[in-house]
């Protein structure tokens, strides 16, 4: 196996310590950067080009998915791996959607990781047996990998999207403007598109959606 520098981004320290200790146990495996939201992910992976990123799925500001589209559009050679509470078709559909190919829950980390790494560092998919099993049951139905049936979520945009998990967080229009440089009105009206998309009415309903999702932590 090439020596591989990998970041891991989970804003939980224990998890972060455990899947580090876990990876240089291998010849050749450094952990070049750390990073404990889903922004500081995006900004180290950006800065270093990693061969490996490992990604929790809820980070506070960002979370996995999204951190990960943009991670693979700033460095389209890396590869990452998502590690999940749970899963869901829902989760997994935008795992695929956003060209991520490797996919674990975190209570199988101790048998799957290195596995998991390994045959990312060789470019080759690594997927939970029930993502493997949506993928395939799609594709005997004639479509593509990455095609599953439409979620309400797949209306949103990928700024809306962020948008959520912000909102989802307690934070007002106000605050999610100054988090993302645009004007208060703006914030707004995304709000209200994404209400509007979503079907609901409420910011309580809005963190249900999030947290069913995975977007945040319950």
């Amino acid at each position: 196996m090439k020596n591989l520098r990998i970041l891991i981004a989970d804003d939980h320290d224990l998890m972060r310590r455990g899947l580090k200790a876990l990876l240089q146990s291998k010849p050749g495996w450094t952990i070049c950067a750390e990073a404990n939201t889903g922004r500081e992910a995006v900004t180290k992976a950006e800065e270093l080009k990693p061969d490996i990123v490992i990604l929790d799925i809820t980070m506070p500001e960002l979370n996995g998915v999204e951190a990960a589209r943009r991670i693979l559009k700033a460095s389209p050679n890396t590869e990452i791996l998502v590690l999940s509470v749970h899963y869901s078709d829902q989760l997994i559909r935008d795992i695929l959607d956003a060209g991520v190919r490797g996919y674990i829950v975190k209570s199988d980390s101790d048998r799957d990781l290195v596995v998991a790494v390994e045959a990312l560092a060789n470019h080759k998919p690594f997927f939970t047996p029930r993502a493997t099993e949506l993928i395939l049951n799609n594709f005997n139905r004639g479509g593509s990998a990455a095609q599953t049936p439409e979620f309400v979520g797949d209306r949103l945009t990928s700024r809306e999207r962020e948008i959520v998990q912000l909102l989802s967080e307690g934070k007002s229009s106000k605050e999610v403007a100054s988090v993302l440089s645009i004007s208060v009105k703006t914030a707004e009206t995304h709000r209200a598109n994404i209400m509007r998309k979503l079907e609901i009415h409420s910011v309580s309903e809005l963190v249900r959606y999030a947290v069913r999702n995975q977007i945040i932590e319950p």
